[in-house]
């Protein structure tokens, strides 16, 4: 099963859709995106679980306009189906504490932000 948020876009040309998906007692995070914006990005993706459970994952979306994909490890999932929650935050170049934010996408609830 799979549980999207919707497809976002970033005036800067980052644009994401993470989903959720649950199979046989495991949930995992994955996010499709497509960089346009001419620059290495950095991103995480966390995978939120029922109990406080979470799991990071950081990606490096290449400097080019193809679509990609992203996925965490899979864990075991003992909470109802829709218990467990992802969120992808895409950052531009520079130090961490620094970084622009340039796009949150959320499986449940989604936002556009830039900093």
């Amino acid at each position: 099963m799979a549980r999207c948020g919707p497809e976002l876009v970033a005036p800067e040309g980052v644009e994401a859709q993470t989903c959720v998906l649950t199979r046989d007692g495991e949930a995992w995070a994955r996010v499709y995106y497509r960089n346009a914006t001419g620059e290495e990005l950095r991103s995480v993706l966390t995978l939120m679980g029922p109990g406080g459970r979470t799991v990071e994952l950081y990606c490096e979306p290449a400097a080019h306009d193809e679509p990609g994909i992203c996925e965490t490890p899979r864990l075991p999932s003992s909470g109802a189906p829709r218990s467990a929650t992802a969120v992808a935050e895409f950052m531009g170049a520079g130090p961490v504490d620094e970084a622009p934010l340039l796009l949150r996408a959320g499986s449940e609830r989604a936002s556009a932000a830039k900093n």
